[in-house]
């Protein structure tokens, strides 16, 4: 990352700007895609059998059961160290704190005398979440799912990730679950665990929508299965991580070094971005990035994130804004003088961390705000996850006649101007009284009888018409019905 160039912005086209904020190309390939059809159309059809195979061949763990036992989920408090325990805690606490303050308030309002209208909101009841697997656990993911759903009351919250070759997960992943009020854990990952919450099979319940990050193959099961009308709704586009820091000459470079770092070493295909109006500050920071990296665990990693990323000077702080917004990042860390006076300007991101004590890690693990973002620039027009999207809203109305006499004019003129005489109908038989002729059917057991009119009524007539017709017999159930017009 410190050996790249500084990317002066004014210095370029319209066209070498766009250029500049291409993010790394996604894994999208004809193989992909069909390798992940082929995954959904085998678990659709052969069900546990699919994913127990492919669990084997994929995690190398051989499976008797893809649930999860229980009295695991219980007793994993007692495997975990106390210090993550009470982080754990912590992290629960301030998300639910947050998503609560989050719970709609359902609105009902008369707009005219006599028209009441309201909005409501209820709990997806069946909801998928998906943990990635990988060298670490991701308890935090667990809490950003499994609290939103927990809040919105969700009737049964199911959690898929897969297991290691032994057949295990992490008792972190189990606490963080147990808090959450999730009972159901099944032991299967990948492309085979979408589709097996989107299809459902013998042991694993079809969902109404599935949430989580992955990779390419999750992404690309997820997209699939969204597209299917029998499969599931998804939360959001996923793609690789990114962070944009927006930093001023006042801001301390080692800071900004360490946040473009833990964005870095989420994998090789993370972008981290760094837009400044002081050119000093960029060559401090680019030091301290060379020495901070030494000391990273995955430093591997984070080097191979290096080529994605970019030092970009602008003229200034309002410039910045304009290259963020264009940008519209994940994660937006902002560490100028006066930072929240750019919240007002800054229209497109994930999320946003505001002042030099903010950084992304508040934000992926416990400051309450969930961590589930938009990424690869769908901030522009995806929210993060909150608690809505495990909720759906719906509206009533209830009218009364003074009401429907209020609005009923309206409503037979509009439709007149879209020609649609139904609609117009169901409003003027209810307040002309004018309606179908109800008179008792005359019936008489097996015997074909004759009836020597048929009266046809139109729904939006203003008298009855009748004509003769030939002899119609009308059988039914054994049965001959009489049809009479009204006053006959």
């Amino acid at each position: 990352m410190s050996s790249q160039s500084i990317i002066e912005w004014g210095c370029l086209t319209e066209q070498q700007q766009i250029d500049a904020l291409l993010r790394p190309a996604m894994k999208d390939s004809v193989i992909l895609r069909d390798t992940v059809t082929k995954i959904l159309s085998r678990v659709r059809e052969n069900k546990d059998a699919a994913v127990f195979e492919y669990t084997k061949q994929f995690d190398g763990a051989e499976l008797r059961e893809l649930r999860l036992d229980p009295t695991i989920i219980e007793q994993a408090e007692r495997k975990i160290k106390a210090k993550v325990r009470i982080a754990i805690d912590k992290a629960y606490a301030n998300i639910k704190i947050f998503h609560e303050a989050q719970i709609p308030q359902d609105i009902r309002i008369e707009t005219t005398p006599g028209v009441l209208c309201e909005q409501r909101h209820t709990a997806l009841e069946k909801v998928g979440l998906y943990i990635p697997g990988g060298s670490a656990p991701l308890p935090s993911t667990v809490l950003m799912l499994g609290v939103s759903a927990q809040v919105a009351g969700c009737e049964l919250p199911i959690l898929c990730t897969p297991p290691s070759p032994q057949g295990t997960i992490a008792p972190e992943i189990c606490y963080a679950a147990k808090l959450c009020g999730i009972k159901h854990i099944y032991l299967c990952g990948g492309a085979q665990a979408i589709a097996a919450m989107a299809f459902g099979t013998e042991s694993i319940p079809k969902v109404d929508k599935i949430f989580g990050p992955g990779n390419s193959f999750v992404t690309e099961a997820k997209q699939q299965v969204s597209q299917v009308v029998s499969g599931a709704a998804i939360d959001m586009p996923a793609g690789p991580s990114e962070v944009l820091v927006i930093a001023d000459a006042n801001a301390n470079a080692g800071f900004v070094a360490a946040d473009l770092l833990s964005q870095a070493e989420h994998g090789a295909d993370s972008q981290a971005v760094l837009v400044s109006n002081d050119r000093t500050l960029i060559v401090k920071v680019q030091q301290q990035i060379s020495l901070q990296l030494a000391q990273l665990s995955r430093r591997d990693i984070a080097t191979k994130a290096v080529d994605n990323s970019r030092y970009i000077l602008t003229d200034s702080i309002e410039e910045c804004v304009l290259v963020s917004n264009a940008y519209a990042p994940e994660h937006l860390i902002v560490q100028t003088d006066n930072a929240r006076d750019l919240l007002a300007t800054l229209k497109h991101a994930g999320s946003i961390f505001v002042g030099a004590y903010s950084p992304e890690s508040a934000g992926d693990y416990a400051s309450g705000t969930n961590h589930v973002l938009p990424t690869y620039g769908y901030a522009r027009n995806y929210s993060s996850l909150g608690l809505l999207d495990f909720m759906r809203r719906y509206t009533v109305q209830e009218l009364s006649r003074e009401g429907l006499e209020n609005i009923g004019d309206a409503i037979m003129d509009l439709a007149d101007a879209e020609g649609l005489d139904a609609h117009r109908n169901a409003v003027k038989i209810r307040l002309t009284g004018l309606e179908l002729p109800s008179m008792p059917l005359e019936h008489s057991e097996n015997s074909a009888v004759k009836s020597d009119s048929v009266v046809i009524s139109a729904l939006n007539s203003v008298a009855t018409s009748a004509v003769n017709s030939a002899t119609n017999n009308s059988e039914t159930d054994g049965r001959v019905y009489i049809y009479t017009p009204a006053g006959e």
